[in-house]
């Protein structure tokens, strides 16, 4: 098969989810012997234009002049080229600022979209924002020829809101299993004495609400945020919490062997993701071995059930700081959620899901 796919700012992973799943199943399919091709933004840093058997097509993308606005003229540029690659399948990963363009695509590949979250419930939007996000949703919808739900949830909304199915594949994770104490050292904490976030810093990750938690708590060991601070909200956390010198903002990070001893070796991370599906951060956080603390909501009680603290406020937050230590008496939790992994949320499974996915929508 020859495989195109969308929606991103390219690999290797510099930025998200997206970005990542992209680099692990565009490597999976190119070992299986298909021609795989990614989109990548001019503005990326890797400028080859293979990566590990990958070919990156590379398009102009002026968000670094035009913000937001320049995300639709870079997926039109991604979009237009499809029309002469000549490929079997199109992915696309997401629908936001592509889905207008959908006509466009080219008639003879079957178009997969990822469908992702529920955007127009970012909090960062306002209402003329949410209404065309609600539009765009539906040209995604109908834009596709396949349809791919990362969450249980998002397949049932898709269900209930446009009567259309979707392919349940979620996200997935490498089981971490070669923790490496001295790697923290650099961070300037201690094994299981400080406490994690790994997010984007946005509203609807309840970022606020954790940190609000903690102040609340009263509890002083160290707490990491993990997280590009450049765009206005996240200037606006560190200057609300500047004061409190045990709440660490250490700005982005990428790699994956430190974030992993990250997870590893915290006492309670902290996931408040709360649109979306399957996210993957949280996959991470399960398969290295992560005492969890987790926004109570459909997507993460979906993956987590009973292995988890929840919170839907600061108080709770709080409370959960002052009352749990990561130890033996937290082990089944833990283990429950790695054999989660194992079972459901793994690169292997996930990778061959879609890769069957592709197989038989092209035999339909």
């Amino acid at each position: 098969m020859k495989i195109g796919i969308i929606g991103t700012r390219g690999i290797p992973n510099h930025y998200g989810g997206f970005e990542q799943f992209a680099e692990y199943l565009s490597y999976y399919l190119a070992h299986q012997g298909h021609e795989v091709e990614v989109y990548n933004s001019h503005n990326h840093p890797y400028k080859s234009k293979v990566w590990n058997k990958v070919r990156l097509v590379h398009q102009f993308d002026p968000e670094y002049l035009l913000g937001t606005a320049g995300q639709f003229i870079y997926d039109l540029n991604c979009i237009w080229h499809t029309r002469k690659a000549g490929y079997d399948i199109i992915l696309q990963l997401g629908y936001t600022s592509s889905s207008i363009w959908s006509f466009l695509f080219p008639k003879s590949s079957v178009v997969i979209t990822n469908m992702d979250g529920l955007e127009w419930q970012r909090a960062k939007y306002g209402r003329f924002i949410k209404r065309f996000l609600r539009l765009a949703e539906r040209l995604g919808v109908n834009g596709s020829d396949v349809l791919v739900a990362d969450s249980i949830g998002i397949q049932q909304y898709l269900k209930e809101k446009y009567n259309v199915h979707s392919h349940f594949i979620p996200y997935g994770a490498n089981l971490f299993t070669d923790p490496d104490e001295s790697i923290i050292d650099k961070f300037q904490v201690s094994s299981f004495q400080y406490n994690l976030l790994i997010a984007r810093m946005e509203p609807e990750n309840n970022i606020e609400v954790i940190l609000d938690g903690v102040v609340e708590s009263g509890v002083k060991n160290p707490f990491l945020v993990i997280g590009s601070t450049g765009n206005r909200f996240g200037t606006k956390l560190v200057l609300k919490y500047k004061e409190y010198s045990f709440i660490r903002f250490m700005g982005p990070l990428y790699d994956i062997i430190q974030l992993n001893n990250l997870r590893y070796f915290s006492n309670i991370y902290f996931h408040g993701h709360s649109v979306g599906g399957t996210n993957p951060s949280l996959l991470e956080a399960m398969a290295s071995n992560s005492l969890i603390c987790a926004n109570e909501n459909v997507f993460n009680l979906a993956i987590l059930e009973k292995d988890a603290y929840y919170f839907k406020t600061a108080i709770d937050v709080a409370r959960v700081l002052k009352s749990v230590q990561k130890d033996g008496n937290e082990m089944k939790k833990m283990f429950n959620n790695i054999d989660k992994i194992n079972s459901t949320y793994n690169w292997s499974k996930v990778n061959s899901q879609y890769q069957e996915l592709f197989l038989s929508s092209i035999r339909k």
